[in-house]
């Protein structure tokens, strides 16, 4: 038995923070660009595998993982 079976939705808790970060966040954006304040937002996205951190050559981008 798969694990998809046994559960019918799977949902990660966000606070109200979170979702708002979350849903302004559209394609790669530059980590650095971001205030102190939606840097450690969007590091407990990271966390909890929401977005992602990825190394370029412009520096470190982040973005939002597919639902």
């Amino acid at each position: 038995m798969k694990l998809n079976e046994l559960i019918d939705s799977f949902e990660v808790f966000t606070t109200n923070e979170e979702t708002i970060e979350l849903t302004k966040l559209d394609g790669m954006v530059p980590f650095d660009s971001l205030t102190e304040r939606q840097q450690v937002i969007i590091n407990n996205l990271i966390r909890k595998s929401l977005v992602s951190k990825i190394r370029s050559e412009k520096g470190v981008m982040v973005a939002k993982n597919e639902l």
